[in-house]
């Protein structure tokens, strides 16, 4: 790992730069698969899966019989650890519901705001090297809390055409109700425009890789929401001498196994901290199935000494992470003072692969810098907030001088007549 020792504040935005590229480098290849898909529907789709996935099929939606006979694959021990994480995601984002809000901010002037389900949202699950199921708990169990009438999932399939057991198993236990076997840049296009195959989607959720992060970004040029930009996969833990070595560098390698293009770091305010993670980090990668992966990984990624806390929290902010870990002595002063985060993991034994899966907190979250921005998936994610007004005779007669005059003013005359038709005929 590349060992960084006080660097200045003007060189922050050098050394703390991700290995992704651009939108402009991608923007080229997703508008000409866009195009594509927009005129040609489900041709595209088949044509570029057979491109990138190496899969031929006839159908790419999945049937009944498909999810049924893949329960069978998925082991009692799994579903059982899959259930418990699908029962902690939906406490933590039921208790994020809220009411209707209410004020009668002038006598007789009664406004309000209530909520309500985005009708149409798109899943985007990974598949790839490591089939993401968990995410699809990220997304479907709120989905389905909010009220969402159409929840549509894509996914990459493998070589055979087919989509991994356990995404189909916890695709059907959250309430998806289609699946379609299609990812990258083409799956994007798809929920966008709509096809034979892929219904039409209001908003777009779910991370990828770059050139599925850039396709949403893209996407929004077409009338479509998304969630944020979600790319590749990041992590910063915050480490003095009371935290774990082993435990510090076991959190590292848990992001820098998702992709070559994931990126690790470590901040800490001790330079024996940062050596003995180092030492740990080497140890755990020959262990790991996944090294070659994380090895490409964790050479995109830093280890920084600074001499003080304020320091720490600065660089911090400034990256803004989306995975963050504080394991210090002095906790309260970093949780307190972080502006810039996705999710934030405290203490020893919060490992972030709890966030992943199981502790009920949402593990889609801002990357790239995007913290400084957008939140995280939680239960508005799949929500519009929408006002109401009611005004009374008397509500009318005690705004509509301040509304006439304000009207005039901007010289909307037709906007001063609606209010002064209405204030005349209380006159008689």
């Amino acid at each position: 790992m590349n060992k960084i020792y006080n660097p200045k504040r003007e060189d922050w935005k050098n050394v703390l730069r991700r290995p992704t590229q651009t939108v402009a480098d991608i923007e080229g290849l997703v508008t000409t698969i866009f195009n594509e898909v927009s005129e040609e529907g489900d041709i595209t789709l088949k044509k570029y899966t057979q491109q990138f996935d190496k899969a031929s099929l006839d159908n790419m939606l999945v049937s009944d019989v498909e999810i049924e006979d893949a329960k069978a694959f998925v082991s009692d021990e799994l579903k059982s650890a899959i259930q418990l994480a699908k029962s902690n995601i939906e406490a933590f984002h039921k208790a994020q519901k809220t009411g209707r809000v209410e004020v009668e901010t002038t006598k007789g002037v009664f406004c309000w705001q209530e909520k309500r389900p985005i009708q149409k949202v798109g899943l985007y699950i990974p598949g790839g090297t490591a089939p993401l199921f968990s995410t699809i708990l990220m997304l479907a169990v709120p989905a389905t809390i909010a009220g969402c009438n159409e929840i549509v999932l894509c996914s990459p399939p493998d070589k055979e055409g087919k989509l991994n057991p356990a995404i189909l198993y916890t695709a059907s236990l959250c309430g998806v109700t289609k699946i379609v076997k299609v990812g990258g840049i083409q799956a994007i296009a798809g929920m966008t425009f709509g096809t034979e195959s892929i219904p039409q989607v209001y908003k777009i959720f779910g991370p990828g890789n770059q050139y599925v992060t850039v396709a949403k970004q893209i996407a929004t040029k077409y009338g479509v929401a998304i969630d944020m930009p979600a790319g590749p996969s990041e992590l910063l833990v915050v480490a003095d001498d009371t935290a774990n070595a082993a435990f510090v560098a076991s959190d590292l390698l848990s992001q820098a196994e998702h992709g070559i293009d994931s990126q690790v770091i470590l901040v800490s305010t001790s330079k024996s901290m940062i050596d003995a993670v180092e030492k740990e980090v080497a140890l755990q990668l020959e262990e790991l199935p996944r090294k070659e992966i994380a090895r490409q990984a964790i050479a995109n990624s830093k280890l920084i000494y600074v001499e003080n806390d304020q320091t720490a929290i600065d660089l911090i902010n400034e990256y803004g992470p989306e995975h963050y870990l504080v394991c210090v002595a002095n906790e309260d002063f970093y949780i307190d003072n972080t502006l810039n985060a996705g999710s934030v993991f405290i203490g020893n034994y919060t490992p972030e692969s709890a966030g992943d899966y199981a502790s009920g907190t949402n593990h889609t979250l801002p990357t790239n810098g995007y913290a400084k921005q957008y939140s995280g998936v939680n239960l508005d994610s799949f929500m519009k907030s929408m006002t109401f007004q009611k005004i009374t005779r008397e509500g009318i007669q005690a705004i509509g001088n301040a509304v006439e005059l304000m009207a005039e003013a901007e010289g909307l005359q037709a906007h001063k007549n609606a209010v002064t038709l209405r204030l005349n005929s209380l006159k008689k």
